[in-house]
């Protein structure tokens, strides 16, 4: 079961009142690495063309 609140607090106090083993997990920042639609068509690319 996963479960989602507003806050950290409204989960602890929910989980504790009602007798619930909990784990919090913080959400993780996204790395997204910025790549350019022309790397596509690069020349030295690592992986060969597929189509």
């Amino acid at each position: 079961i996963k479960l989602t609140f507003d806050t950290r607090e409204e989960a602890v106090a929910y989980c504790e009142r009602n007798g619930i083993a909990y784990r919090v997990e913080e959400p993780q920042e996204l790395k997204r690495r910025i790549v350019s639609y022309s790397d596509n068509f690069r020349n030295n690319r690592l992986a060969p063309w597929t189509h």
